[in-house]
Protein backbone atom coordinates (compact mmCIF):
# COMPACT_ATOMS: atom_id res chain seq x y z
CA UNK A 1 0.00 0.00 0.00
CA UNK A 2 1.46 3.47 -0.97
CA UNK A 3 -0.99 5.57 0.03
CA UNK A 4 -1.38 6.91 3.15
CA UNK A 5 -4.95 8.35 5.11
CA UNK A 6 -3.87 11.75 4.05
CA UNK A 7 -3.78 11.01 0.39
CA UNK A 8 -1.46 9.27 -2.40
CA UNK A 9 2.40 9.50 -2.11
CA UNK A 10 3.39 11.16 -5.35
CA UNK A 11 6.91 9.69 -7.10
CA UNK A 12 8.17 12.05 -8.78
CA UNK A 13 11.82 11.10 -11.54
CA UNK A 14 15.44 11.46 -10.18
CA UNK A 15 15.54 14.24 -11.92
CA UNK A 16 13.07 16.82 -10.44
CA UNK A 17 15.63 15.74 -6.76
CA UNK A 18 18.52 17.48 -9.33
CA UNK A 19 16.69 20.41 -10.50
CA UNK A 20 17.88 23.14 -8.65
CA UNK A 21 15.35 25.66 -6.65
CA UNK A 22 14.42 28.31 -9.35
CA UNK A 23 13.90 31.19 -7.51
CA UNK A 24 11.85 33.14 -10.71
CA UNK A 25 9.35 32.26 -8.66
CA UNK A 26 10.15 34.34 -5.63
CA UNK A 27 11.55 37.07 -7.87
CA UNK A 28 8.03 37.47 -9.94
CA UNK A 29 5.72 37.04 -6.65
CA UNK A 30 7.89 40.11 -5.21
CA UNK A 31 7.89 42.10 -8.70
CA UNK A 32 4.56 42.00 -9.26
CA UNK A 33 4.23 43.81 -5.09
CA UNK A 34 2.53 47.31 -6.50
CA UNK A 35 4.95 49.77 -6.22
CA UNK A 36 8.11 48.47 -7.25
CA UNK A 37 9.85 49.00 -9.61
CA UNK A 38 11.74 46.06 -11.18
CA UNK A 39 14.61 45.86 -12.57
CA UNK A 40 14.70 41.98 -11.95
CA UNK A 41 13.21 40.78 -15.05
CA UNK A 42 13.98 39.93 -18.67
CA UNK A 43 10.79 41.31 -20.11
CA UNK A 44 10.75 43.67 -23.51
CA UNK A 45 9.20 46.72 -23.65
CA UNK A 46 5.59 46.06 -24.26
CA UNK A 47 4.95 49.67 -25.47
CA UNK A 48 7.44 49.11 -28.22
CA UNK A 49 5.11 46.16 -30.06
CA UNK A 50 3.81 46.77 -32.79
CA UNK A 51 0.12 46.14 -31.88
CA UNK A 52 -1.67 47.79 -35.24
CA UNK A 53 1.20 45.57 -37.45
CA UNK A 54 0.53 42.17 -35.39
CA UNK A 55 -3.32 43.31 -35.90
CA UNK A 56 -3.10 43.25 -39.34
CA UNK A 57 -1.01 39.92 -39.66
CA UNK A 58 -3.96 38.40 -37.50
CA UNK A 59 -6.64 39.42 -40.14
CA UNK A 60 -4.48 38.59 -43.10
CA UNK A 61 -4.09 35.34 -42.04
CA UNK A 62 -8.00 34.84 -41.49
CA UNK A 63 -8.81 36.67 -44.61
CA UNK A 64 -6.03 34.31 -47.15
CA UNK A 65 -6.00 30.65 -45.06
CA UNK A 66 -9.34 30.54 -43.00
CA UNK A 67 -9.41 27.55 -41.51
CA UNK A 68 -6.34 25.52 -42.35
CA UNK A 69 -4.09 28.48 -39.80
CA UNK A 70 -6.07 26.11 -37.18
CA UNK A 71 -4.98 22.85 -38.68
CA UNK A 72 -2.09 20.65 -37.69
CA UNK A 73 1.59 21.20 -39.84
CA UNK A 74 4.52 19.65 -40.41
CA UNK A 75 6.75 19.27 -37.20
CA UNK A 76 9.86 21.48 -38.79
CA UNK A 77 7.20 24.58 -39.28
CA UNK A 78 5.72 26.21 -41.26
CA UNK A 79 8.15 26.63 -44.46
CA UNK A 80 6.96 30.22 -45.62
CA UNK A 81 8.12 31.49 -42.19
CA UNK A 82 11.68 29.22 -42.21
CA UNK A 83 12.25 30.77 -45.77
CA UNK A 84 11.75 34.34 -44.19
CA UNK A 85 14.10 33.22 -41.48
CA UNK A 86 17.14 31.94 -44.23
CA UNK A 87 16.57 35.08 -46.23
CA UNK A 88 17.36 37.04 -43.08
CA UNK A 89 20.55 35.37 -42.39
CA UNK A 90 21.35 36.72 -46.13
CA UNK A 91 20.49 39.47 -46.01
CA UNK A 92 21.84 40.66 -42.38
CA UNK A 93 25.17 38.17 -41.96
CA UNK A 94 25.65 37.14 -45.30
CA UNK A 95 25.16 34.09 -44.73
CA UNK A 96 23.91 31.09 -47.10
CA UNK A 97 21.57 29.24 -45.06
CA UNK A 98 18.79 26.51 -46.45
CA UNK A 99 15.29 26.38 -44.85
CA UNK A 100 15.95 22.94 -44.87
CA UNK A 101 18.37 23.75 -42.17
CA UNK A 102 16.01 25.21 -39.96
CA UNK A 103 13.66 24.06 -37.14
CA UNK A 104 10.69 26.09 -35.89
CA UNK A 105 10.46 25.94 -31.77
CA UNK A 106 8.28 27.10 -28.84
CA UNK A 107 10.42 29.71 -28.23
CA UNK A 108 14.75 29.48 -27.82
CA UNK A 109 14.16 27.97 -24.46
CA UNK A 110 12.62 24.69 -26.15
CA UNK A 111 15.01 24.58 -28.58
CA UNK A 112 17.84 24.38 -25.15
CA UNK A 113 15.69 21.86 -23.72
CA UNK A 114 15.60 19.67 -26.81
CA UNK A 115 19.19 20.15 -27.90
CA UNK A 116 20.35 18.90 -24.32
CA UNK A 117 17.83 15.78 -24.55
CA UNK A 118 18.90 14.56 -27.66
CA UNK A 119 23.30 15.66 -27.09
CA UNK A 120 23.53 14.73 -23.37
CA UNK A 121 23.44 11.54 -21.07
CA UNK A 122 23.72 11.96 -17.57
CA UNK A 123 27.33 12.76 -16.57
CA UNK A 124 28.37 13.84 -20.05
CA UNK A 125 30.24 17.59 -19.78
CA UNK A 126 28.65 20.52 -20.76
CA UNK A 127 30.68 23.98 -20.79
CA UNK A 128 28.36 26.90 -20.16
CA UNK A 129 29.76 30.44 -19.47
CA UNK A 130 30.30 32.30 -16.00
CA UNK A 131 28.14 33.84 -15.77
CA UNK A 132 25.86 32.53 -18.18
CA UNK A 133 21.83 32.11 -18.74
CA UNK A 134 19.80 30.77 -15.49
CA UNK A 135 17.41 29.43 -18.19
CA UNK A 136 19.82 27.29 -20.03
CA UNK A 137 21.16 25.94 -16.76
CA UNK A 138 17.54 24.83 -15.99
CA UNK A 139 16.59 23.62 -19.07
CA UNK A 140 20.15 21.33 -18.97
CA UNK A 141 19.79 20.41 -15.68
CA UNK A 142 16.90 18.26 -16.79
CA UNK A 143 19.43 15.65 -18.36
CA UNK A 144 21.83 15.72 -15.37
CA UNK A 145 24.94 16.40 -17.03
CA UNK A 146 28.45 17.97 -15.29
CA UNK A 147 28.78 21.74 -15.99
CA UNK A 148 32.08 23.17 -16.07
CA UNK A 149 32.26 26.88 -16.25
CA UNK A 150 33.78 28.87 -18.53
CA UNK A 151 35.49 32.31 -17.18
CA UNK A 152 35.41 35.44 -19.48
CA UNK A 153 38.28 37.92 -19.85
CA UNK A 154 37.30 41.37 -21.73
CA UNK A 155 37.34 40.13 -25.09
CA UNK A 156 34.73 36.72 -24.11
CA UNK A 157 35.94 33.22 -23.07
CA UNK A 158 38.79 32.80 -22.00
CA UNK A 159 40.75 30.91 -24.89
CA UNK A 160 43.17 29.06 -22.78
CA UNK A 161 41.26 27.79 -20.48
CA UNK A 162 38.40 26.87 -23.02
CA UNK A 163 40.92 24.72 -25.14
CA UNK A 164 42.46 23.30 -21.78
CA UNK A 165 38.81 21.88 -20.64
CA UNK A 166 37.72 20.49 -24.21
CA UNK A 167 40.93 18.41 -23.80
CA UNK A 168 40.64 17.35 -20.29
CA UNK A 169 37.32 16.96 -20.25
CA UNK A 170 35.55 15.56 -24.18
CA UNK A 171 32.02 18.01 -23.55
CA UNK A 172 29.27 17.41 -25.23
CA UNK A 173 28.63 21.09 -26.06
CA UNK A 174 29.37 24.31 -25.36
CA UNK A 175 26.94 26.89 -24.51
CA UNK A 176 27.43 30.49 -25.29
CA UNK A 177 25.49 33.78 -26.06
CA UNK A 178 28.31 36.43 -28.12
CA UNK A 179 25.61 38.45 -28.58
CA UNK A 180 24.91 40.66 -25.24
CA UNK A 181 25.02 37.83 -22.84
CA UNK A 182 22.43 37.70 -20.72
CA UNK A 183 23.50 38.23 -17.63
CA UNK A 184 26.36 40.33 -18.10
CA UNK A 185 25.48 41.84 -21.35
CA UNK A 186 28.87 41.42 -22.46
CA UNK A 187 29.72 40.75 -26.65
CA UNK A 188 32.51 38.86 -28.04
CA UNK A 189 35.36 40.32 -30.05
CA UNK A 190 35.15 39.44 -33.44
CA UNK A 191 38.65 37.89 -33.01
CA UNK A 192 37.49 35.68 -29.87
CA UNK A 193 34.77 34.39 -32.57
CA UNK A 194 37.26 33.06 -34.69
CA UNK A 195 39.52 32.08 -31.68
CA UNK A 196 36.84 30.31 -30.32
CA UNK A 197 36.13 27.95 -34.02
CA UNK A 198 39.64 27.59 -34.20
CA UNK A 199 39.61 25.65 -31.25
CA UNK A 200 36.39 23.62 -31.30
CA UNK A 201 37.56 23.12 -35.08
CA UNK A 202 38.95 19.45 -35.21
CA UNK A 203 36.99 18.29 -32.14
CA UNK A 204 33.63 17.03 -31.07
CA UNK A 205 32.61 19.68 -29.00
CA UNK A 206 29.98 21.27 -30.58
CA UNK A 207 28.57 24.87 -30.11
CA UNK A 208 25.55 26.18 -28.92
CA UNK A 209 25.33 29.39 -30.11
CA UNK A 210 22.61 31.08 -28.57
CA UNK A 211 21.28 34.49 -30.87
CA UNK A 212 18.38 35.48 -28.33
CA UNK A 213 19.57 39.22 -28.67
CA UNK A 214 21.69 39.22 -31.77
CA UNK A 215 19.42 41.77 -33.00
CA UNK A 216 19.07 44.30 -30.65
CA UNK A 217 22.88 46.29 -30.73
CA UNK A 218 22.27 49.72 -30.14
CA UNK A 219 24.25 51.17 -32.82
CA UNK A 220 22.32 48.72 -35.84
CA UNK A 221 24.93 47.12 -36.98
CA UNK A 222 25.55 43.31 -36.66
CA UNK A 223 28.18 41.31 -35.67
CA UNK A 224 29.18 37.87 -37.23
CA UNK A 225 28.52 34.48 -35.72
CA UNK A 226 30.76 31.95 -34.67
CA UNK A 227 28.80 29.82 -37.15
CA UNK A 228 29.93 31.34 -40.10
CA UNK A 229 33.17 30.03 -39.26
CA UNK A 230 32.60 26.61 -38.45
CA UNK A 231 28.81 25.94 -39.68
CA UNK A 232 29.22 22.04 -39.42
CA UNK A 233 29.98 22.55 -35.82
CA UNK A 234 27.52 24.99 -34.39
CA UNK A 235 23.93 25.17 -33.63
CA UNK A 236 22.48 28.74 -33.76
CA UNK A 237 19.10 29.46 -32.00
CA UNK A 238 17.07 32.26 -32.77
CA UNK A 239 13.93 34.12 -31.51
CA UNK A 240 10.93 36.31 -32.15
CA UNK A 241 10.70 37.12 -28.94
CA UNK A 242 13.00 40.48 -28.14
CA UNK A 243 12.02 42.05 -31.64
CA UNK A 244 8.49 41.47 -32.13
CA UNK A 245 6.61 39.70 -29.42
CA UNK A 246 7.35 36.71 -26.74
CA UNK A 247 3.89 35.84 -26.59
CA UNK A 248 3.91 34.41 -29.83
CA UNK A 249 6.24 32.20 -28.56
CA UNK A 250 8.28 31.52 -31.73
CA UNK A 251 12.03 31.10 -32.21
CA UNK A 252 14.14 28.65 -34.23
CA UNK A 253 16.79 26.37 -34.27
CA UNK A 254 19.51 26.37 -37.46
CA UNK A 255 21.77 23.04 -36.89
CA UNK A 256 23.89 20.75 -38.79
CA UNK A 257 21.23 18.52 -41.21
CA UNK A 258 22.29 14.80 -39.03
CA UNK A 259 21.53 17.17 -35.60
CA UNK A 260 18.45 18.49 -36.89
CA UNK A 261 17.06 14.93 -38.09
CA UNK A 262 17.56 14.03 -34.22
CA UNK A 263 16.05 17.29 -33.24
CA UNK A 264 13.07 17.33 -35.59
CA UNK A 265 12.47 13.99 -33.66
CA UNK A 266 12.71 15.22 -30.22
CA UNK A 267 10.52 17.84 -31.09
CA UNK A 268 7.79 15.87 -32.48
CA UNK A 269 7.66 13.34 -29.79
CA UNK A 270 7.29 16.75 -27.06
CA UNK A 271 4.89 18.40 -29.05
CA UNK A 272 3.95 17.62 -32.91
CA UNK A 273 4.78 21.00 -33.95
CA UNK A 274 4.89 24.42 -32.40
CA UNK A 275 1.55 26.78 -33.03
CA UNK A 276 1.00 27.13 -36.88
CA UNK A 277 -1.69 29.95 -36.05
CA UNK A 278 1.19 31.88 -34.33
CA UNK A 279 3.60 31.53 -36.98
CA UNK A 280 1.34 32.53 -39.99
CA UNK A 281 0.94 35.57 -37.88
CA UNK A 282 4.76 36.02 -37.83
CA UNK A 283 5.35 35.34 -41.62
CA UNK A 284 2.28 37.88 -43.12
CA UNK A 285 3.82 40.59 -40.31
CA UNK A 286 7.16 40.31 -41.78
CA UNK A 287 6.46 40.61 -45.10
CA UNK A 288 3.71 43.32 -45.47
CA UNK A 289 6.26 45.76 -42.79
CA UNK A 290 9.64 46.60 -42.60
CA UNK A 291 11.11 44.78 -39.31
CA UNK A 292 14.49 45.79 -39.50
CA UNK A 293 13.82 49.38 -39.30
CA UNK A 294 11.61 48.61 -36.14
CA UNK A 295 14.26 46.35 -34.70
CA UNK A 296 16.87 49.43 -35.04
CA UNK A 297 14.68 51.95 -33.41
CA UNK A 298 14.22 48.88 -30.25
CA UNK A 299 17.62 48.72 -30.30
CA UNK A 300 18.28 52.70 -30.12
CA UNK A 301 16.00 52.71 -27.54
CA UNK A 302 17.02 50.55 -25.29
CA UNK A 303 20.75 52.39 -25.93
CA UNK A 304 19.24 55.58 -24.65
CA UNK A 305 18.02 53.48 -20.88
CA UNK A 306 21.09 51.23 -20.98
CA UNK A 307 23.29 54.95 -21.01
CA UNK A 308 20.74 56.71 -18.58
CA UNK A 309 21.53 53.69 -16.05
CA UNK A 310 25.20 53.28 -16.50
CA UNK A 311 25.24 57.31 -15.88
CA UNK A 312 23.29 57.34 -12.79
CA UNK A 313 24.89 54.13 -11.31
CA UNK A 314 28.29 56.63 -11.93
CA UNK A 315 27.08 59.32 -10.17
CA UNK A 316 24.53 57.44 -7.26
CA UNK A 317 26.15 54.65 -6.11
CA UNK A 318 29.47 53.95 -4.57
CA UNK A 319 32.67 54.12 -6.54
CA UNK A 320 33.24 50.47 -4.80
CA UNK A 321 30.25 49.09 -7.66
CA UNK A 322 30.97 47.77 -11.01
CA UNK A 323 29.19 47.78 -14.25
CA UNK A 324 29.50 46.09 -17.29
CA UNK A 325 28.99 48.36 -20.45
CA UNK A 326 26.58 46.63 -22.98
CA UNK A 327 26.29 47.19 -26.89
CA UNK A 328 23.44 45.82 -27.22
CA UNK A 329 20.48 43.59 -25.54
CA UNK A 330 18.71 43.94 -21.80
CA UNK A 331 21.11 43.83 -19.60
CA UNK A 332 23.62 44.81 -17.85
CA UNK A 333 26.08 43.61 -14.67
CA UNK A 334 26.93 44.70 -11.37
CA UNK A 335 30.07 43.46 -9.35
CA UNK A 336 29.81 44.48 -5.43
CA UNK A 337 33.05 44.99 -3.00
CA UNK A 338 33.40 42.13 -0.95
CA UNK A 339 31.65 43.79 2.15
CA UNK A 340 28.37 43.17 0.02
CA UNK A 341 26.07 40.39 -0.35
CA UNK A 342 23.33 40.36 -3.72
CA UNK A 343 20.76 38.53 -1.60
CA UNK A 344 20.94 41.46 0.59
CA UNK A 345 21.12 43.95 -1.58
CA UNK A 346 17.79 41.82 -2.89
CA UNK A 347 16.00 41.78 0.22
CA UNK A 348 16.51 45.27 1.53
CA UNK A 349 16.16 46.63 -2.17
CA UNK A 350 12.61 45.27 -2.04
CA UNK A 351 11.75 47.16 0.94
CA UNK A 352 13.05 50.70 -0.66
CA UNK A 353 10.50 49.28 -3.31
CA UNK A 354 12.93 48.59 -6.24
CA UNK A 355 13.78 44.62 -7.22
CA UNK A 356 16.91 43.54 -8.56
CA UNK A 357 18.42 39.97 -9.94
CA UNK A 358 20.93 38.32 -7.94
CA UNK A 359 23.91 36.87 -9.59
CA UNK A 360 23.85 33.71 -7.50
CA UNK A 361 20.90 31.59 -10.03
CA UNK A 362 23.73 32.50 -12.63
CA UNK A 363 26.63 30.00 -11.51
CA UNK A 364 26.65 26.72 -11.59
CA UNK A 365 30.11 26.55 -9.08
CA UNK A 366 28.43 28.81 -6.18
CA UNK A 367 29.36 31.84 -7.27
CA UNK A 368 27.74 35.22 -8.07
CA UNK A 369 26.74 36.56 -4.80
CA UNK A 370 29.46 39.38 -5.73
CA UNK A 371 27.21 40.12 -8.85
CA UNK A 372 23.68 41.53 -9.48
CA UNK A 373 22.02 41.76 -12.89
CA UNK A 374 20.07 44.77 -13.75
CA UNK A 375 17.13 45.23 -16.88
CA UNK A 376 16.87 48.22 -18.77
CA UNK A 377 14.67 47.12 -22.03
CA UNK A 378 11.32 46.97 -19.56
CA UNK A 379 11.59 50.45 -17.69
CA UNK A 380 10.41 54.14 -18.86
CA UNK A 381 13.54 56.47 -18.26
CA UNK A 382 11.22 57.81 -15.56
CA UNK A 383 11.21 54.53 -13.54
CA UNK A 384 14.85 53.95 -14.40
CA UNK A 385 15.46 56.99 -12.78
CA UNK A 386 13.15 56.80 -9.59
CA UNK A 387 14.38 52.98 -9.61
CA UNK A 388 18.43 53.83 -9.14
CA UNK A 389 17.21 56.63 -6.76
CA UNK A 390 15.77 53.51 -4.83
CA UNK A 391 18.81 51.75 -5.45
CA UNK A 392 21.24 54.21 -3.80
CA UNK A 393 19.23 54.46 -1.20
CA UNK A 394 20.31 50.54 -0.20
CA UNK A 395 23.71 51.43 -0.80
CA UNK A 396 23.93 54.21 1.31
CA UNK A 397 21.70 52.30 4.32
CA UNK A 398 24.09 49.37 3.56
CA UNK A 399 27.17 51.53 4.48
Amino acid sequence: MTGTNAGPVYRFSSCMHILPPSFLDELFRVSAVPGIISFAGGLPDASLFDLQGIRQATEAVFDEHGRAALQYTTTDGYRPLREIIARRYYTRLGLLVSADEIQIVNGSQQALDLMAKILTSPGDSILIERPGYLGAIEAFSFYSPVFSPVPPDDEGPDPDYLANIIRTEDPVFFYGIPNSQNPSGCTWSDMRRREVADILSGTDCLLYEDDAFGELFFDGKPRQPVMKHLPDQVMMSGSFSKVVAPGLRIGWIRAPRPVLAAFNRAKQAADLHSNLFSQMVLTEYMTRNNPDEKIRAMGREYGERCRLMTDLIEDMLPDTVGHTNPVGGMFLMLTLPDSMHSMEIFEKGIQEGVAVMPGVPFYVDDGGCRTIRLNFSASSKEQIEAGMSRLARVFRNMG
